[in-house]
């Protein structure tokens, strides 16, 4: 008899431990699903049409004319309404002091930098980039071409 009820027990403890593997595995393979479809909306197309919002101190122009250096593949318009994915950032300059002049020798100023580019259908943040160039050569400039270059490597990636 015991041999039927241990046998009975060993059946009972395989189906579960079936069911807890085949739940395991489904659960993992939803993640990994989940995981695609993170990063496919999280992707900018080479193509897609952009909108850049008016920034301080107009560093909108910076972005545009380093876009468009750095053939940075992506369709600006000018209305919003028009656009798949909109780009909004803050810049700071500072001037080099007398101190940093004199005891340096550089006159370059100080240029910080940062970007977000966000999915106008779904409202999510899909990338942001964060610069700061402490003797910079040519201003806004300079962070504005950092911003496109790096904005034109996670195109190209398409992630």
């Amino acid at each position: 008899m015991s041999n039927c009820y241990e046998e009975k027990k060993k059946k009972l403890l395989n189906g579960i431990m079936n069911r807890k593997m085949f739940s395991l595995i489904a659960l993992l393979l939803l993640a990994t699903l989940n995981g695609f479809a993170q990063e496919t909306t999280k992707a900018i197309p080479a193509g897609a049409k952009v909108f850049i919002n008016p920034m301080k101190d107009e560093y909108e122009k910076f972005l545009t004319d380093a876009l468009k250096v750095k053939k940075v593949p992506l369709e600006i318009v000018t209305d919003k309404s028009q656009a798949d994915f909109e780009i909004t950032g803050t810049s700071e300059s500072k001037k080099a002091g007398a101190a940093k002049i004199i005891m340096m020798g550089s006159w370059r100023s100080s240029e910080q930098a940062s970007i977000t580019v966000t999915n106008l259908k779904t409202g999510e943040s899909v990338w942001a980039y964060s610069v700061n160039k402490s003797d910079s050569a040519h201003g806004k400039r300079s962070t504005a071409e950092a911003c496109a270059k790096h904005l034109k490597e996670k195109i190209e990636k398409g992630k």
